[in-house]
């Protein structure tokens, strides 16, 4: 089964100050490795990966609860946080923003690697690049990825944060993969979608209702180009109308050339195999789809699949500004617990006990 969901957050510009990200660093590797220490690995993906867990992890680590910036300084502090625990907890972060995350292809084949995953090594190079395609590529949405982390563990599992940016409203839109049990990767992926942007009309590759369309797509690519242009240019008398949103330019004959060449010696079996065909981009895949509307009378779904909590405030003083004395004391009190941890299942039960005490210890402190 793979869960999947999606946060729109505005854009905001500047750096986290290093005063703050140090602090994220301590309270997130604190409170990470207490998950994994009750819990073990694998529910360290559920969490991180769960885009409300993850949100309310950034507004606990005192980052912008409404900005695109949580995603890529809290992303980053987790990376930072466990890295020096990846080989012994066997959980590894991999990729980042922009330029790191063309890196992750290499991380993961190194720190794979070093766990001994040698095996699962390009699995999860090809599940990290498929996930980015389907993201950027098959849902077209308006939002570019500029951001991968993909996160494994020594037991094969995976998940991906991933966020894109649509530079015309000033949003960024995050999308969260778990892979447990996956069955799918092509058909209503999607566990949740939440976002505070709903769009009127978007083109939806991978939903249940474009699952036609993709058939479709495939067989099209068994005909000969001539045929189909001819029969793109028939249909297009009918089609091709001021009034109707399909145009010419949608389905380009050069477009159409490039994706019969790109696929003419090994032609995908299935819609997967397109995605992560060479050379064939979000336009491609678009001219494929219109084309194939045309022809077959079939249907891409064009709907937009998008269906916390303050602890320590925020940087830029919202909902007020960050209290140090009441960060530090949930830094200490964390990581505290979690070195006592390992002394007795009695000990960790007390242990337990105090964290609802922890905000209203808080709050006492924060009046001195």
């Amino acid at each position: 089964m793979i869960v999947r969901h999606t946060v729109d957050l505005p854009l905001h510009t500047g750096r986290c100050p290093k005063w703050l990200f140090d602090r994220m660093v301590r309270l997130s590797r604190a409170i990470l490795l207490f998950i994994y220490e009750e819990f073990g690995e694998d529910e360290l993906i559920k969490r991180v990966c769960d885009p409300w867990w993850f949100q309310a992890l950034g507004c606990l680590l005192g980052f912008d609860w409404h900005s695109s910036g949580l995603t890529t300084t809290v992303g980053a502090a987790i990376k930072e946080a466990l890295k020096p625990y990846f080989q012994e907890i066997g959980f590894f972060v991999c990729g980042g923003k922009a330029k790191t995350a063309l890196k992750t292809p290499q991380e993961i084949l190194h720190w794979g690697d070093k766990a001994g995953l040698t095996n699962d090594c390009q699995r999860f190079v090809n599940f990290s690049r498929l996930v980015a395609r389907i993201d950027n590529n098959a849902i077209q949405d308006g939002f570019q990825i500029y951001f991968h982390l993909f996160v494994f563990t020594k037991k094969g599992n995976w998940g991906v944060i991933q966020q894109g940016m649509e530079g015309n409203l000033g949003y960024a839109r995050r999308y969260h993969w778990q892979s447990f049990e996956i069955k799918n990767f092509c058909e209503d992926p999607h566990k949740a979608i939440i976002s505070a942007l709903r769009k009127q009309e978007v083109l939806n590759l991978v939903a249940r209702k474009s699952k036609a369309t993709q058939t479709a797509m495939l067989n099209l690519l068994k005909e000969d180009l001539p045929i189909v242009l001819k029969e793109v240019k028939m249909a297009g008398s009918l089609f091709f109308k001021p009034s109707h949103s399909l145009t010419e330019k949608d389905i380009s004959p050069k477009v159409l050339r490039k994706i019969w060449e790109s696929t003419y010696e090994n032609p995908p079996q299935e819609f997967k195999d397109l995605l992560l065909t060479p050379g064939l981009g979000a336009r491609a895949l678009r001219a494929l789809a219109l084309t194939a509307e045309l022809i077959y009378d079939v249907k891409a779904c064009r709907e937009d699949p998008v269906c916390y909590a303050y602890a320590h405030g925020g940087k830029d003083g919202h909902p007020y500004k960050v209290n140090l004395k009441v960060y530090e004391h949930t830094i200490n009190e964390l990581e505290d617990m979690l070195r006592r941890l390992k002394i007795s299942q009695r000990d960790r039960i007390t242990l337990f006990k105090r964290l609802p005490r922890l905000y209203s210890n808080s709050k006492k402190i924060e009046k001195f």
